[in-house]
């Protein structure tokens, strides 16, 4: 069977064969529960330093971290992170990388200028003026927008639209992580032990997520840094286990205010 892409050419989509990504992997204490009307995180001085608010919960037996960044502002970044810089709450991996030729996959905007075209995943993320928009579609004005306005776009696998799990064609099992939209609240979630795509979606779901995007998973390289300014690192630094990484790496980046 042949799972289709869309490129797109002159505002035009059109299809193309999917591809094996980089990120791809290999075969090989419980929150209170959240009223729908409840935000997730906790109330914060607008006047205090930026930091992410960790906590973990389990939905559906399934033991998930979520981050909620504080007084920051999330943009795109390519390239090698620099661990040193003291203004990051929290950083983890963006779009997929072609395993073949090193680049990204699907549309990606950085600071208004278009990096990658095409609709390979119909989810999509963009942070347009300050403003963080996380959805489901084929096609989005927010690409052309984040372009015209010196915004960020990316695109991933799509997991909850409209609170409603979407079904991924990939089966196997990994660390899942996402960006996702709560009635307007905005935090990224991780699960704590391997998942479905399915299953890691159902939970976000039963989170009451509105929306939710995929996040490059398994042991792609990330990290937190809460409110008493320690580093809470997930997946696997590179600098120590001797992994190159491609020049396109991507990240969601959020800096303090």
């Amino acid at each position: 069977m042949v799972v289709w892409i869309l490129a797109v050419r002159n505002g035009q989509e059109a299809a193309q064969p999917d591809v094996e990504t980089y990120f791809d992997p290999q075969s090989a204490p419980a929150v209170p529960e959240v009223r729908a009307s409840q935000r997730l995180g906790r109330s914060v001085d607008l006047l205090d330093s930026g930091f992410t608010e960790i906590r973990d919960t389990t939905i559906n037996d399934i033991p998930l971290r979520i981050h909620i960044p504080h007084n920051a502002e999330m943009t795109l970044h390519v390239g090698r992170l620099d661990k040193r810089d003291t203004t990051i709450v929290y950083a983890a991996q963006a779009a997929d990388i072609r395993r073949d030729n090193g680049k990204i996959v699907g549309a990606f905007v950085l600071h208004g200028e278009p990096l990658a075209w095409g609709l390979s995943k119909k989810g999509y993320c963009a942070v347009i003026d300050g403003r963080i928009t996380v959805g489901v579609a084929d096609n989005s004005p927010l690409f052309e927008e984040a372009t015209e306005r010196e915004g960020y776009f990316f695109r991933q696998y799509p997991l909850v639209k409209d609170g409603v799990l979407v079904e991924n064609e990939p089966k196997n099992k990994s660390e899942r992580r996402a960006i996702c939209d709560r009635q307007g609240e905005i935090f990224m979630v991780e699960s704590l032990s391997k998942e479905s795509f399915h299953d890691f979606a159902q939970a976000l779901a039963d989170l009451g997520v509105d929306q939710a995007v995929y996040l490059v998973g398994s042991t792609a390289y990330g990290w937190a840094v809460d409110e008493q300014g320690e580093r809470h690192e997930f997946g696997e630094d590179n600098f120590y286990t001797g992994r190159r990484m491609p020049k396109n790496t991507s990240y969601i980046v959020w800096r303090r205010r």
